[in-house]
């Protein structure tokens, strides 16, 4: 089912006697329960305002289509969205409905902030068929609850969005990657923490493992001046890592295979993602017995390929953190919640889906 309208989302919603799964552009590979409803048919771009930094884009607009409007006012979605297509192989196009509602967020994240944190605005159709909108087009926005923060990352399971408004951020002169050549994993994230507490607006910071063909990358972006100067104060820095460095100029290659992690599209076995603090980070590759990783967000993002049907969360024991299954089956996809997070996410699903038709197969799966 693809609905034309809102007003056709609604009347889908509210006249659906089973479960529906919810896709935006079916990228991220998710598990059929029910009827597919999908957002697709609800596109364009409502209203940019440059000059306001604020884009107002329909749930199914593609997100090429956004990166190609805001790229010819030199703006961009400063949150750096993942394509998950080369990781599970999957076709279809990215949607702007479904980066909010799965909060998807790259590398620029430790900087920028996520997805949910550029979200002004949203309208979505609850589990019963009714019309909810909330927030607006600009930051300082009080409108009750924020029911905005509250859509980013609830994967649909509270209601499906329709519209969505979002502030958006100017592109950077330029940018420029310090690669640090050989570490341990260890050392690593020692380099990107001391990268991170330094004063030079780190944008980026992550580690592929690799003995000595291993690189750690920071990134820095802004005025040629100033990016130039921050990297050499980098450099100076992290000097006592004792280990070759280089810098790259033209790294925007690069952080995108970080971004859509690269290294392991086409590879076997099952993909999690985990997200622990970051001085966990390599304890957490240690314990995993994983055949290749790969840590972003200066080691607090771990990427792990296992082999597959490896119960990762098992052989992790309990970690300050969670554990998601990418790419995978055969076990639950989220980490199981804390029994108090539990309680309190069975209350909203109750409250805005009833009668848990929405992507109701997420929450066992």
């Amino acid at each position: 089912m693809t609905p034309g309208s809102e007003a056709e989302l609604a009347q889908i919603v509210a006249d659906a006697k089973g479960p529906l799964t919810i896709q935006g552009g079916g990228t991220r590979g998710m598990a059929v329960d029910g009827d597919v409803l999908s957002t697709a048919g609800l596109s364009g771009i409502e209203l940019y305002e440059p000059g306001a930094l604020t884009i107002v884009v329909k749930a199914g607009t593609p997100v090429a289509e956004v990166d190609a409007a805001l790229a010819k006012e030199r703006q961009r979605l400063a949150f750096e969205p993942m394509d998950h297509r080369g990781l599970l192989d999957t076709k279809g196009t990215p949607t702007m409905g479904s980066l909010v509602a799965a909060n998807i967020s790259g590398p620029r994240r430790i900087q920028a902030g996520a997805a949910r944190d550029f979200a002004l605005g949203v309208r979505f159709v609850d589990g019963q068929g009714e019309i909810i909108k909330n927030g607006g087009r600009v930051m300082k926005n009080v409108t009750g609850y924020d029911l905005v923060k509250l859509m980013s990352g609830s994967h649909g399971t509270l209601g499906v969005l329709s519209e969505v408004s979002l502030k958006v951020l100017p592109m950077p002169e330029t940018e420029a990657t310090l690669m640090v050549h050989g570490l341990d994993n260890d050392s690593a994230v020692q380099a990107m923490a001391a990268a991170l507490g330094s004063p030079y607006d780190v944008t980026g910071a992550a580690h592929i493992p690799g003995g000595d063909a291993g690189v750690t990358m920071i990134r820095v972006e802004g005025f040629e001046a100033s990016v130039a100067y921050r990297i050499e104060q980098l450099r100076t820095a992290l000097a006592r890592f004792g280990t070759e460095m280089s810098v790259s100029e033209d790294s925007n290659a690069a952080w995108q295979d970080v971004r859509d992690v690269t290294a392991f599209h086409g590879a076997t076995g099952d993909v999690w993602r985990v997200s622990v603090k970051p001085s966990a980070g390599p304890d957490i590759v240690k314990s995993s017995g994983a055949e290749a990783a790969l840590f972003d967000w200066a080691g607090g993002l771990v990427w792990l390929c296992t082999a597959p049907g490896t119960d990762l969360r098992a052989r992790l024991g309990p970690i300050a953190g969670h554990a998601t299954l990418v790419r995978g089956s055969g076990q639950a996809r989220f980490h199981p919640e804390d029994a108090g997070v539990a309680t309190l996410s069975q209350g909203l699903r109750q409250r805005f889906d009833p009668r848990g038709i929405l992507n109701a197969g997420l929450m066992g799966s």
